[in-house]
């Protein structure tokens, strides 16, 4: 199915380009199938536009009247129907059932979401019901003292506060690749349902490929700058050149008056820079000679000149648009929604940029910087306009995103948790990817459930029976490599690995020079996610049963 609609073209009107992804390299009835109401009338409304839009081009011309008194047979003269050039179109997404009397527009059946409305106070933020779902209930409040729009005073912005889910907070980096992967099919779904929530039109730019430089630092793509990176220094995550003027500003430049705002020599900072060019990488180039303005304008340049923009140019009139919301709660599950859509060079330099621009403002006694002149200075940089009226839009514009750029700085520990929600749905994608996966052969059936029955009787004769609650956590770096716990509601991984220490004998001397373990839930409806040290484990055994426990040291 997915092949014949990607050669009748008509997965591109469907889904305009940004949801051509889901269809590209994952299992798509799997993902459709675990999309809540609010996300599937979405979807349903792009194959609504879809199907008049067909409806229009495969219209049959009005005849000509040389036509109508043409002197041919008439048996011959029946109007043929205009077929479009690519063959007759039949759009059918899985799993979806046509309603009762209307067989001509397809429904999507979705899965419930756990709440239907939100009953949280507006400075509460929760990971459990999709952002989406809570717009539909913000809509049908009266007063809602969220949609008051402060622009003045950085003390006036609104404090919220995180909801702590029973299993755990998840980081971006706590999850493997393949999941984030699916976290970023879904969470394109859900920012265009959020955003048609709020009346607001989702855009996004083409990707125009364009001839960069291959070599340098300026000017260079990161993801060419990191590929030079990890020649040398292997794991890297951020450019080096990047890190490098981060560490010196963090050195000499936070507590220096004006830091970003002062510019430094435009001479000295183009000398700099063409050293840079062609010293960084030999470790000739002298950092001593840099002053702390030179810095921050050779900072400011880097971000300024990168050929596609830290925010992604595809993404940028997401970003933008996130400036026309009311409700800065809204306003910040849009960009928590867009910075775990970013591509992963991007996302880690941006984290690193958040984490020094929060330093500059924690001194803001001594270098005269506030949260919002760090915002303004800087936005300009990450909100990129280009064309004729790029300039017009920049300063039409520089008062919105300075406020969003404001938003990123003080909610960044924010923007890196992956909310439960969406692992949800990455666990249901994988259950349903796994139960479409069943051989044909009623033979080849029969013999695999064998093979599970026997699988199953084995691991609890080793494990004892999982019904009670009884899980077996590996621990293949420690002296004793396994051990089976008992589960209750009060259970946590901090438990699970202060007791492997302590059944090991470590001290907290010890335990403090060695590399530090966490336990990880890997396998069964997860790829893998390293547990928060707060998460009940009782409650990750009832969404995946299946999974294995193990204690090691994190990768990242």
């Amino acid at each position: 199915m997915k092949r014949n609609w990607r050669k009748r073209g008509c997965m591109k009107r469907v889904f305009p380009r940004w949801c051509l992804a889901l269809f590209a390299d994952s299992p798509a009835e799997a993902l459709l199938s675990t999309l809540t109401r609010s996300q599937a009338a979405m979807v349903k409304k792009r194959l609504d536009n879809y199907t008049q839009t067909l409806r229009k081009r495969n219209k049959q011309p009005i005849r000509h009247v040389r036509d109508v008194f043409s002197t041919a047979d008439a048996s011959s003269a029946e109007p043929t129907p205009t077929v479009s050039p690519n063959g007759p179109i039949t759009p059918i997404l899985p799993h979806w059932t046509p309603p009762k009397g209307r067989q001509s527009c397809p429904v999507f059946t979705p899965v419930e979401s756990s709440m239907s409305e939100c009953q949280l106070e507006p400075n509460i933020l929760s990971f459990e019901v999709p952002y989406s779902e809570g717009v539909t209930a913000h809509r049908k409040g009266r007063d809602c003292l969220d949609c008051q729009r402060i622009w003045k005073g950085d003390k006036d912005l609104p404090t919220f506060q995180i909801v702590k889910p029973k299993q755990g907070l998840t980081r971006v980096q706590d999850l493997s690749s393949e999941d984030i992967k699916k976290i970023g099919y879904i969470c394109l779904i859900e920012l265009t349902t959020f955003y048609d929530a709020l009346g607001i039109e989702l855009k996004r730019n083409r990707v125009v490929r364009s001839k960069v430089r291959e070599t340098g630092i300026f000017g260079v793509p990161l993801t060419t700058l990191l590929e030079n990176d990890q020649k040398k220094f292997p794991g890297s995550r951020v450019p080096l050149v990047f890190k490098k003027l981060l560490s010196k500003l963090e050195q000499t430049g936070l507590q220096t008056e004006g830091i970003l705002r002062v510019p430094g020599s435009a001479s000295r900072v183009k000398h700099l820079r063409q050293e840079l060019e062609a010293k960084f990488y030999d470790d000739s180039f002298d950092w001593e000679q840099v002053r702390q303005n030179d810095a921050a304008g050779l900072l400011k340049m880097f971000i300024r000149e990168l050929p596609y923009p830290l925010l992604t140019l595809q993404h940028m009139p997401a970003f933008t648009a996130a400036q026309n919301i009311t409700s800065h709660k809204h306003q910040l599950q849009a960009l928590h929604l867009l910075v775990l859509l970013l591509p992963e060079a991007n996302r880690d330099t941006l984290k690193a940029l958040l984490e020094f621009l929060r330093k500059v403002v924690a001194y803001e006694e001594k270098n005269r910087m506030s949260l919002w002149n760090v915002s303004m200075i800087v936005a300009p940089n990450l909100f990129t306009f280009r064309g004729k009226k790029a300039k017009q839009e920049e300063m039409q514009g520089a008062a919105g995103a300075a406020h969003l750029v404001r938003l990123l700085i003080i909610h960044q520990d924010l923007l890196w948790t992956v909310p439960c929600f969406l692992i949800s749905h990455v666990r249901k994608m994988n259950e349903a990817s796994v139960s479409k996966k069943t051989p044909s052969s009623e033979k080849t059936k029969r013999k695999l459930l064998r093979r599970r029955n026997t699988d199953r009787e084995k691991e609890r004769s080793e494990v004892t029976d999982l019904r009670e609650g009884v899980i077996r956590v590996q621990a293949p770096l420690h002296a004793k490599i396994s051990m089976a716990i008992q589960l209750d509601s009060k259970t946590k991984a901090r438990d699970v690995m202060a007791r492997f220490d302590f059944e090991n004998g470590q001290s907290s001397r010890n335990s403090s020079r060695k590399q530090k373990h966490f336990l990880f839930e890997v396998g069964g409806n997860i790829g893998e996610r390293c547990l928060d040290p707060d998460t009940h484990l009782l409650e990750v055994y009832r969404v995946n049963p299946h999974c294995e426990w193990v204690l090691k040291s994190r990768t990242t």
